[in-house]
Order: C-alpha cells, then structure tokens, then sequence
C-alpha cells in the first residue's frame, strides 16, 4: 500500500534549505518526491503532517541501549551537583537491602561536586554493608564498598591488571576507587542477569528512544552481559516485529570471532557491525591515554588498554574476517597508536573504521586520518559536560585541537553524532543544541570554544547522513530521496527557525520507521 505524506514542511537535508511538498511510501521505502499534484494520484491513502515539519529520521551513531534502560530501571546518580545530596540518595536507595543484595548506582561525576569528593570504601561502608558498585559518569571507573571488594578478592597485594588501575592509600590499600578494566574484577561478581531482565531493559530503551524521535541507534551491548547471546536474544525479541527500531550492534573484541561463526541477526532491525575496541579510558578519570602528561596531574599521562601489539592484533583480527574496527579512542597517544594500526591493515573495501570520540587530537593526526576511511563518532554534549574543567585536565596548549567539531568537518572528515547514553542524556535534541551553542542549556554566555559552533544544518546532518555514512548507508539512510528507507521524525517546529532554545523545546510529534509510526505524541 503507497502512502503519501503531506501538508507540512518536508526537509530533505540533500541541501540546506531543500524542501519537498509531498513524500510516497511504499514497503517502508521512499518510492518518490515531489509535489501533492503529482504524486496524489499515486497513492493509496494520505497522512496529513498538519504543518508539523517532517526530517530524515535521527540516529545516535553511539550509545549503549540496554545501558540506557538500565539507567532508567536503576538509581540514577548522574544529576546530583553535590557529594553530600550524592550520600544521602545512597542512604535512601541502599535501606532494607539485604546484606548479601548488590546495589549498583549509575552516573556519578565529582566534577559536578563542588568539593570533587571521590567517596572511599569506608564511607560506603557506612552507608551499607551489602556490596556496592557505583558506576562513574564516564563507564571508565566504578566506586567499591569492602563486601564488593572482598567479593573480589581485591585486597593490598592484588596486582594492577593490564590495562587497568586499582587506586590505593598511603599505605598500599585499596579505596574501591577502580579504573578501566580493573572495573572488571568487582563487575565480574556481580550476579548474572537473565534475557528477561536484559529484555525489559531493551524494551524500556527504545520506547523511550522512539518518544524522543530516534528511529535507530549505533549500539554497543555485547559485551556486558555474559554471553553475547544473551543481549543478542533481547534485541531479537524487543524489535523487528511489532517495534521497529533499527540497531546496529558493536560487537566487543571478546565475542566477536564467536559472532562471526555463530550469530544470526534480524536485519534490517538487528544487524552486526564492526569489532569493538578500547584505546584509552576518559579525561574524567585521566585514563584517556595523552602523549604529554595531564596538566592537573603531572605524574600520570592515562592508560592504555592493550599494548601495541595486542592492539595491532586486534585489528588484524577483524581484517581476517573482511571487517571494518569501531575504537574508542579519547586521548592523542591513543589517537596516534589507533591510526597506527589502521596504517598497518586497512580497511576492507566498502566498509570505513569508526573512531569514537576523537576528542584530543593534533595538527599531525588530523592529516593521517584525511588519508583513511574513517568517520570520527563525535558526542557534541560532552562539550557541555566537560567545560570548564577539562581545561584544568589538558592546559590551554591541547585546546587547539580538542573538541573541535567544526574544524574537522571544515577538513572534510566525516563525522556522525551520538551521545554515548547512557553517559550523556540520549535526546538528540540536546546533542544538536550542544554542536549549536556549545552551552548547557539557557545559559547565556557565547559558549565555550565558540569558533567551533554548528550550524543548525550541520549539527542535524551529524544525526541524519552522518550516523548512515558511520555504517556505509549514505546511500540508502539519512535523506529523504527516492529508494532510501522511510524513516522520519516529524517535529512541532521547524528546527531551522527561531531562537537557539526552541531547539530544545520543540516536541516530538511522530517517530517513523520502515514508514510505520512506532511513536506518536498524544494531545
């Protein structure tokens, strides 16, 4: 059945300011473009936009979606401003747990404290006895109370594992302070979770995702849950049928020869993507791996999760399998050792690496990456969230090239746009007024590192043709052109008017996938 959208403003986001009067679906494809006239006659019946405004539909090119139910399902720490109000949630969340029931929290972040408190086990202890992890903002850290630790069997003399740091006292103990992958020694304990649990968090994700106009996502979960067949399993019995949502799954290192052999998938809602690496860690816990030491801690320059050549083979790896790479990579160090593995073996034909975030960089970088064929996974909010303190973590001399959106489009890198939920909130609405203002929202400062701002045109494009050229689907996603797939999402405004706010204030009216409305804003 040909259905024609019409009576609202149409952009297609081929060009900025190109709008189209009427669209014709058919079989979840866009079969034409055109005006009413022409196209009326074509169709079996209309939908009538009312003047709602209608773009391709908005993808996250980076977030984590059984993360992000988990963080609605859970305590969520990541909007408390002080340690004491964080002690109290804590207090509040942890009554009546039995000594033996995990508590796990989500999102804290001392740069939010005006004290930047880093809680110790011994004040967690008095908190709770049962054990306790407590996720940072970043995924990159966790806090440990002593039952988790001694779960663990983390004590003074357990041993840094590669690639990860157990921060300690004075004298040698333990604080439960944990980075990187010695987050995996606590998280390691923490009892398994089932494939209903995993399913009622995916689901919880994506209704929320679909309301707030997402018709897909870029989603790393394999990794996380035991075996990938668990997550895999929730992703298969949440979409594809009744919810269509289109997830492209990162799959991690650790799983992903298994996957190659072994997994089956329900594309085109499901569908395997590229091998997942880490680099480094993140500014926040100074474990982004810098090729100069940080400047508010000059006895550390970050942590490199492999060493060069377990990096190397890595990549080696997804290149057997005739595979594109998707590496987290904040730091300029770990920049400069990821391109050097790509160097050494390129990218298959037809697919393109993915560097996620790229947030610290260099002149000499930029002109290896120009060679390549990658796409930078960019995350605007983190600007928002970062400044002003990560001018205290890199010195004024890194800012040239971190964080520097508009440069790297302007030296035509690809770059998609995603938040990384849920370490950053998951509207796209928010990431594109962040690429737009580069402020927290109404406040009325010129935004930091202003030269770097979006325009609204390119802020969306990060959301609309830059997610689909993340996964070599600029051909068929991110525009509305004959043959692409019809996935919209129809707002009460134009985002393209008014004053810089409105961005965030406008609603959501419709979510389409495959040309089906999977959301739609009651009255």
């Amino acid at each position: 059945m040909n259905t024609l959208w019409h009576g609202g403003k149409i952009y297609t986001m081929t060009a900025e300011g190109e709008t189209v009067e009427a669209v014709l679906v058919s079989d979840g494809k866009i079969e034409a473009t055109g005006s009413y006239g022409e196209l009326k006659e074509r169709a079996d019946q209309e939908i009538d936009l009312k003047g709602k405004v209608l773009y391709p539909g908005f993808v996250d090119s980076h977030m984590h979606m059984i993360g992000h139910g988990e963080k609605l399902l859970r305590v969520d720490l990541s909007k408390i401003d002080s340690s004491d109000d964080m002690k109290q949630q804590l207090i509040k969340s942890t009554d009546g747990l039995a000594d033996d029931q995990w508590f796990i929290g989500e999102g804290w972040n001392e740069n939010n404290f005006p004290d930047r408190k880093i809680f110790h086990k011994l004040e967690l202890d008095e908190i709770s006895i049962s054990p306790m992890l407590l996720k940072r903002v970043c995924r990159h850290a966790i806090l440990a109370n002593s039952s988790a630790l001694a779960l663990a069997g983390i004590t003074k003399d357990t041993p840094d594992p590669e690639g990860g740091l157990i921060v300690r006292d004075a004298d040698g103990e333990p604080t439960g302070y944990l980075l990187d992958a010695a987050q995996e020694l606590v998280a390691n304990e923490v009892p398994e979770v089932s494939v209903d649990y995993l399913t009622k968090a995916l689901q919880t994700s994506v209704d929320d995702l679909l309301s707030l106009g997402l018709t897909g996502a870029h989603t790393e979960d394999m990794g996380y849950y035991g075996h990938y067949s668990k997550p895999l399993q929730a992703f298969k019995n949440v979409l594809g049928r009744e919810t269509k949502f289109r997830a492209h799954l990162l799959r991690a290192h650790s799983a992903f020869e298994e996957m190659m052999e072994n997994a089956s998938y329900l594309e085109p809602f499901v569908d395997p993507g590229p091998i997942k690496i880490f680099a480094d860690g993140s500014i926040g816990g100074r474990t982004a791996l810098l090729s100069k030491p940080y400047n508010d801690d000059p006895s550390t320059d970050g942590v490199a999760i492999h060493s060069d050549e377990e990096l190397q083979r890595l990549v080696s790896v997804a290149r057997k399998h005739g595979e594109a790479i998707a590496i987290h990579v904040i730091g300029d160090l770990g920049m400069e050792k990821a391109l050097d593995a790509i160097e050494t073996h390129p990218v298959p034909q037809g697919k393109r690496d993915r560097l996620i975030h790229s947030m610290v960089l260099r002149e000499d970088l930029v002109e290896r990456m120009e060679k390549l064929n990658v796409v930078l996974d960019i995350q605007p909010s983190f600007v928002t969230s970062d400044f002003p303190w990560v001018v205290e973590r890199l010195g004024e001399e890194r800012l040239e090239w971190s964080y520097t959106w508009k440069k790297l489009l302007d030296r035509g890198l690809i770059c998609a746009g995603g938040s990384d939920a849920p370490i950053e909130e998951v509207d796209p609405k928010e990431g594109i007024y962040a690429a737009v203002t580069r402020r927290k929202p109404y406040e009325a400062h010129e935004g930091y590192m202003p030269e770097e701002k979006l325009s609204r045109f390119k802020a969306i494009q990060l959301y609309t043709s830059g997610s689909a050229a993340a996964i070599c689907k600029e051909d068929s996603r991110g525009l509305i052109a004959e043959d692409f797939d019809a996935d919209f999402t129809v707002f009460d405004r134009d985002l393209f008017d008014g004053h810089e706010e409105q961005l965030l204030e406008a609603q959501v009216e419709l979510t389409v996938v495959a040309g089906e409305i999977m959301f739609e804003r009651s009255n």
